[in-house]
């Protein structure tokens, strides 16, 4: 074995920091004998900082595997818990990449203000309009900025257009004529946010769900589907809109099947704060 042969100085000059990264390799892979030498050199502090746990737990990997000496060293080691050396950890997964066609959230006090004046423009209209169907103008900027970015003629592989993405369906839903226009699209996305709000009892991360995964899939889930790209986007319009509740209007429509009756004394919890934090986007 090449990591012994430079761990004793074997016909090779002595390198125990490389005889300890070729162990590692080899153990990594589940050779028993290179976690045991590996082991014994974290037992002894040989080229690598002396450490009993990390010790230990290489010893116990060998010993599974059948290798006699590591059974018996297992009873000369502490009972510190076990510890992979660095080497043998599990390398962190990679992010996930952000939602087709999504900016990247804005860090800072308020990712709505000093918005370039093309942006501001969009950002007035909605603050008229919003209000005509009870929905938060944030929420509103919030939706906008993860669909396009503000991109009027924004157009997705599945045919979702405008500043709201509205697919074909959701379009003729909402009696909105040419998506493409500002003011249609605005209306026809606003319509069916005033719809989810009131449908998911004002739950916002499951209305922001729903735009965009379709109620359906939320109401299957009995909550956020599993769908990276629906959580990507819940996590997206929460930093934005800042808030999980949102007012709604219980006449526009019945609630959903899955959630309590609108006047029940208990309010279900939102199902958002189950989803782990990605950290800053």
């Amino acid at each position: 074995m090449e990591a012994l042969a430079y761990e004793h100085g074997e016909g090779v000059p002595k390198d125990q920091l490389k005889a300890a990264a070729l162990y590692c390799d080899a153990a990594r892979d589940g050779d028993a004998e290179a976690q045991f030498n590996l082991g014994w050199m974290y037992a002894n502090g040989r080229g690598v900082p002396r450490d009993d746990a990390i010790a230990a737990a290489l010893f116990a990997r060998a010993a599974s595997a059948g290798h006699a000496v590591a059974q018996q060293m297992q009873r000369y080691v502490s009972d510190d818990q076990p510890a992979l050396p660095e080497c043998m950890r599990p390398p962190e997964p990679p992010p996930e990449p952000p939602t087709a066609g999504a900016e990247e959230i804005p860090v800072g006090p308020d990712p709505f203000a000093n918005m370039p004046t093309w942006k501001q423009r969009i950002a007035d209209q909605v603050a008229k309009l919003a209000p005509q169907y009870a929905v938060d103008t944030r929420l509103a900027l919030a939706v906008i900025a993860v669909e396009s970015n503000f991109e009027p003629t924004a157009r997705s592989v599945k045919d979702a257009r405008g500043l709201m993405q509205l697919i074909p369906g959701t379009a003729a839903r909402f009696n909105v004529k040419n998506p493409l226009d500002i003011t249609d699209n605005l209306r026809g996305g606003l319509a069916y946010l005033r719809w989810l709000l009131a449908y998911y009892q004002g739950q916002v991360p499951l209305a922001a769900a729903a735009y965009n995964a379709g109620e359906a899939a939320v109401d299957r889930s009995q909550g956020i589907p599993p769908y990276t790209e629906t959580r990507d986007y819940v996590r997206r319009v929460m930093r934005l809109y800042r808030s999980d509740r949102h007012p709604y209007d219980a006449r526009v429509v019945a609630p959903s099947p899955f959630l309590a009756p609108p006047h029940a004394s208990v309010v279900a919890p939102s199902p958002f704060l189950a989803i782990p934090d990605a950290g800053p986007m």
